[in-house]
């Protein structure tokens, strides 16, 4: 089988290398073309751990190829993925635009029986809406099956988590089109990766269902972490103890700034906005959107008491702008809202982040100072905040940055750094959630 994928963001370039690297002819496909070229010259559009060598190894063996003719790319394959945006609207509703485009292209090329596998995140009842639209516009009626097969990648460990998932979930009500899908899987399968073939509306709940639940998690320990510090305890005995049950587990547990990312929090959004639309409102992941945007104030606050109630004037060093550490997507990153609060407060700002400094020029423009590194950062500022948990922030030269700082304050939003050992050398020091 040769195989298109549409769209070369986080999951069609993740997708379209791994499937490649499991023997399959794979096209990506997309309608800008300076990405197509420079992704032809093996240049990544984005930073993702393990990626670009992926790639570069899966071009130079002839199993992986770009091009910016869609039409073309679908009428030579067997089976076309549609990996394209799928952002927020401003009521919190998904944009679908990028879906309908890859379908109308997908109906006017159609020369014999294709599998179209939708993997974009969509709302439920989408994927059946495409097969209708694709059926009324396509000139051979019917000579396809479709299918929805959500991914499950983690960007920062989006390569890993392709080639090690937790589970394959197909959904389609054609036996058929899960064995072609199982067949192009087939390297999971013989590892006995699990699969889930299930309804195609049971497949998209499941997307949206996984990445609520985790949302929900890691807003619960940040409630948890706010009332340690109230009462005076650790989170960190909280969420051993937690971990260990065997109904609850150790991952997602660990206090921050806030979720972000482009998933969970478009992902939740349009989660309550379909439930709302079948009279099943999801009042809980409702309070978790709203409890993880004041969490993210709280952290406004909290560097706001660390200063002694003054922001104005004061200099703010930023450690880490992306949303979590081997990405540098800043999409709903929680160090938005925060660099947004402070300026607004009147603090002055200076920031480095190992890969997000590009992306983050695009947002805060001149409003920003931008270093070269951690400790051009902590150069004459009144505090530093450790915002993503990049490694090389886990080591920092404590007494150096002390000496480069004006006073010795640090809130660690990630709770990265020993606290005995910045208590040790002389800091003001306060994680989140931590005695």
């Amino acid at each position: 089988m040769k195989l298109a994928i549409i769209g070369t963001g986080y999951v069609g370039l993740v997708t379209g290398a791994g499937l490649a690297d499991f023997g399959w002819d794979v096209t990506c496909v997309d309608i800008d073309k300076k990405k197509i070229e420079e992704l032809k010259k093996g240049k990544m559009p984005f930073y993702e751990s393990g990626l670009e060598p992926l790639v570069k190894k899966n071009l130079m063996e002839n199993r992986l190829s770009f091009t910016y003719n869609v039409s073309e790319s679908i009428k030579n394959s067997d089976v076309i993925f549609i990996a394209v945006g799928t952002p927020s609207k401003e009521d919190g509703s998904t944009d679908l635009s990028q879906v309908y485009d890859a379908a109308k292209i997908i109906a006017n090329s159609i020369n014999s029986y294709k599998l179209v596998v939708l993997k974009s995140t969509v709302p439920i009842g989408t994927t059946r809406k495409i097969y209708r639209f694709i059926t009324e516009a396509s000139n051979i009626k019917n000579n396809f099956d479709i299918a929805f097969n959500p991914e499950f990648l983690r960007e920062g460990s989006a390569v890993h988590d392709f080639f090690h998932p937790d589970r394959v979930v197909v959904g389609t009500e054609k036996p058929s089109a899960f064995e072609m899908l199982k067949e192009i899987y087939r390297p999971l399968y013989l590892v006995q990766t699990p699969f889930v073939f299930t309804e195609i509306e049971a497949a998209e709940l499941i997307k949206y269902a996984a990445n609520s639940f985790l949302a929900i998690k890691i807003t619960f320990i940040n409630e948890i972490a706010n009332l340690c510090e109230n009462v005076g305890a650790d989170v960190y005995d909280v969420l051993k103890a937690l971990g260990l049950d065997g109904r609850i587990g150790p991952k997602f547990l660990h206090p921050g700034p806030g979720y972000g990312g482009s998933c969970f929090p478009k992902d939740t959004k349009s989660f309550v906005v379909t439930a709302r639309g079948y009279g099943s409102p999801l009042t809980l992941v409702e309070a978790t959107i709203r409890a993880n945007e004041e969490h993210k104030n709280r952290m406004v606050k909290k560097v706001e008491r660390m200063l002694g109630g003054k922001l104005k004037g004061k200099i703010v060093g930023i450690l880490g702008l992306a949303f979590k550490p081997e990405t540098d997507d800043m999409r709903e990153s929680p160090t938005i809202t925060i660099i947004e609060k402070l300026l607004e407060k009147g603090a002055d700002i200076k920031a480095y982040d190992p890969q997000a400094m590009e992306n983050a020029k695009k947002i805060f423009g001149e409003k920003i100072e931008y270093c070269n590194n951690e400790y051009e950062v902590a150069k004459d500022s009144n505090i530093l905040v450790i915002a993503t948990e990049w490694n090389q922030f886990r080591a920092l030269d404590l007494e150096k940055v002390k000496n480069l700082m004006k006073e010795p304050i640090i809130a660690d939003l990630r709770n990265v750094l020993d606290l005995k050992m910045a208590k040790d050398n002389g800091f003001i020091y306060e994680g989140v959630g931590r005695r």
